[in-house]
């Protein structure tokens, strides 16, 4: 992938995580691709534009452990997402709790 369309792609990603169309949702995953994009491979950016097309309370269920991460799912991305949202759950801001 050449490196124009990386960055094509890397700003549609964060604008889908920015507009997930929740206030948390948005807060907490464009926050996250704030500071993993830049830095992730192609199969990363494969892997996150995968994850951008779950629903929101299925990310959640996720991030939370409600649900356990279904296979195909489960990769390097999610789980760095599950340890940021502990790390941004663990911060006591309005948005943290009203993630819960």
């Amino acid at each position: 992938m050449a490196v124009e369309t990386l960055g094509v792609l890397r700003r549609k990603l964060r604008f889908r995580a920015w507009h997930r169309g929740t206030q948390e949702a948005d807060l907490l995953i464009g926050s996250f691709a704030d500071q993993h994009l830049a830095q992730f491979s192609n199969e990363e950016l494969r892997q996150f534009e995968c994850l951008l097309d779950e629903s929101d309370p299925q990310i959640d269920d996720w991030m939370t452990g409600r649900q356990p991460v279904p296979q195909e799912r489960n990769t390097d991305v999610i789980a760095l997402l599950i340890h940021f949202y502990a790390a941004f759950d663990s911060l006591e801001t309005p948005f943290s709790s009203a993630w819960q």
